[in-house]
């Protein structure tokens, strides 16, 4: 969930995320996201209420490799020049490990 702790409402913000390993080829995005690159994906998360969130967004992809582990980097990329009082919770950085299971963050 994409969350704006404000003080002031976001019309629109992007996420970025960064892979440290290439994801495979051909995989589809849904239609607020685009590939940067094969490491990076940026998606629009809509308009945030300040003091608030949106829904999900979920994303399912695969590496290029199978990698026991990777890091993805979240982060935001893009907000509307709006500005913000707390800029060190903007990035985060998530170790991915092969299980198999689904992450959420």
């Amino acid at each position: 969930m994409s969350e704006n702790h404000g003080p002031s409402d976001v019309s629109q913000a992007t996420v970025r995320l960064a892979f440290s390993e290439p994801m495979a080829g051909g995989q589809e995005l849904p239609p607020a996201c685009l590939w940067s690159s094969d490491r990076v994906v940026s998606c629009r998360t809509g308009a945030l209420r300040a003091s608030g969130g949106v829904g999900e967004l979920a994303l399912d992809l695969r590496t290029a490799a199978l990698p026991e582990e990777m890091t993805v980097e979240v982060a935001t990329a893009w907000r509307d020049g709006v500005a913000d009082r707390n800029p060190r919770n903007d990035r985060h950085r998530v170790l991915v490990l092969a299980t198999g299971d689904p992450y959420v963050f």
